[in-house]
């Protein structure tokens, strides 16, 4: 065991969040992955809890409407994961046995997994060996071994070549997990806690004096835009069984948005019109 892997582990044995998923079935690794994309821990733990409670299983989610699952998503953000695990869960119920295949090409083969959630799935659902890269590991990466604030916004062949080497022989789940955790809650992405980092005296961003990366990702705005938009109004219809698109432009200050949103969202299958200019869930 390489110094850098002894210190993080360490760290992540004393450190380590009691997140529910990490004590579960694989499908409740996979629900919880679908769940924390792109949205915050606090933002999830109430959500998947409930989701656990009512769909156990993937035949349990399979058996459930559009409607009830688009309903349950409630506010988590993002509403086409809700729709592609539903979708999942229908062909693991039929295909699979009711199980979550542990296999990393069957997995990137259902709707909404990547390359990510697949290894994510692998490693926490299976405790098996797969290249975990998210946006956490991939920034404490970045700083440690190559001295830079931040990774580039996907991962080259290149650097996948050298995070595989890291992966150590003996527990990569854990290596895996104790590496994400330490990006999320020491190297975060602003005012990273370097003096609580346990490997902060081998860091090369630390040693080159913390250079700051030329480009930084700018934060999408949320009030005014399209997703703010949409948001609303698929919240409106879960609280309601049907409206009519004169009261939907009742909740929103453009109609062309409006009328741009309830578009894309027929599109993406999050809602269905119905007579007399209406719109509801899908049933």
């Amino acid at each position: 065991m390489s110094l850098v892997e002894k210190e993080i582990i360490s760290w992540f044995e004393e450190n380590k969040r009691d997140l529910p998923w990490r004590n579960t079935t694989p499908w409740g690794v996979m629900v919880s992955e679908f769940m924390l994309q792109q949205t915050p821990v606090s933002r999830v733990l109430p959500r998947w809890i409930e989701w656990m409670q009512r769909w156990p299983t993937a035949q349990d989610l399979a058996s459930a409407s559009t409607s009830e699952v688009i309903t349950a998503w409630g506010r988590l953000g993002y509403p086409r994961r809700a729709l592609r695990l539903h979708e999942c869960a229908k062909i693991i119920a039929a295909e699979f046995a009711n199980e979550v295949p542990r296999n990393e090409e069957f997995l990137r083969s259902l709707p909404g997994i990547g390359e990510y959630t697949a290894a994510a799935i692998i490693a926490f659902a299976y405790e098996e060996e797969s290249l975990v890269l998210d946006i956490n590991i991939r920034r404490l990466f970045a700083r440690l071994y190559d001295g830079v604030e931040s990774a580039p916004s996907s991962p080259s062949k290149v650097e996948r070549a050298r995070r595989k080497e890291l992966i150590p022989k003996a527990n990569a789940h854990t290596w895996a997990a104790a590496t994400m955790e330490l990006g999320a809650l020491v190297c975060t992405a602003r005012n990273p806690q370097c003096a609580q980092c346990p490997v902060k005296k081998m860091c090369a961003w630390r040693k080159s004096d913390f250079p700051k990366s030329e480009i930084l990702k700018k934060s999408q705005t949320w009030k005014g835009s399209d997703r703010q938009c949409r948001g609303n109004i698929v919240q409106s219809l879960r609280e309601n069984e049907s409206l009519t698109e004169k009261q939907l432009k009742k909740l929103w200050h453009d109609d062309s948005q409006i009328e741009k949103a309830l578009t894309s969202l027929i599109a993406d299958g999050l809602i269905q019109k119905q007579p007399r200019n209406s719109y509801s869930l899908p049933s």
